[in-house]
């Protein structure tokens, strides 16, 4: 029986991708390349110190670990000035209604993400107070698709794995909610989220009666 739901953040409740993606995009066009948005999606769930790493492989450039961190810190300084600014029109479809109604109906939730800025944007956008745990890039070493976010929600909510449902929006993602002995609902297209359990196009199109 499912009595617990960990929530990634980006891509799922809010939309940042556009932000992430705009910092990223300013790197790039000083390091002299074009970054597309299809190639964020490669970066999707991964950590800021991959995500750099993904960047210099489209760029095709070789830059030693000291300069990518000077890059990184960079990148999350500007990401960091326009999450600042988000205002709560911005929390994705469905999100506010779906948590009222899991915590309504006692499941218990967790915040389950890669981001290092999760309390940033969830204090701004009013979303704090509807999560019993947050475990963010803040609490874990390893990032998705290892288990250890996942791993270390359930455990705050203090159930077992397989009493706790992912939702997603990153193959990463998915693969670290199935490594943790999770199901995952996946939120974007079967094509981008093949393994995911089921998949729908924002949380607005889910209810809870899903889950049986």
């Amino acid at each position: 029986m499912i009595k617990g739901l960990l929530f990634d953040l980006d891509g799922v409740l809010v939309d940042t991708a556009k932000y992430h993606y705009l910092a990223w995009k300013e790197i790039a066009e000083e390091l002299g390349f074009l970054f597309a948005i299809k190639d964020n999606e490669r970066l999707k769930g991964v950590s800021r110190k991959r995500s750099m790493e993904i960047l210099l492989e489209i760029g095709n450039i070789f830059m030693d670990e000291k300069e990518q961190e000077a890059y990184c810190e960079r990148k999350n300084r500007r990401y960091v000035e326009y999450i600042s600014g988000m205002k709560e029109d911005e929390v994705l479809p469905g999100t506010v209604e779906l948590l009222k109604e899991a915590r309504a109906k006692g499941y218990l939730t967790a915040l389950g993400s890669a981001s290092k800025n999760s309390m940033i944007i969830l204090d701004r956008l009013g979303l704090t107070r509807y999560f019993d745990a947050i475990i963010d890039g803040t609490k874990v070493e390893k990032t998705k698709p290892d288990p250890e976010v996942f791993i270390k929600g359930a455990d705050a909510l203090g159930l077992p794995c397989e009493e706790c449902l992912v939702f997603e929006d990153s193959e990463a993602g998915i693969e670290a909610a199935h490594s943790a002995g999770m199901k995952a609902t996946g939120i974007g297209s079967r094509e981008n989220l093949p393994e995911a359990d089921m998949v729908v196009g924002s949380l607005k199109e889910y209810t809870l009666e899903e889950i049986g």
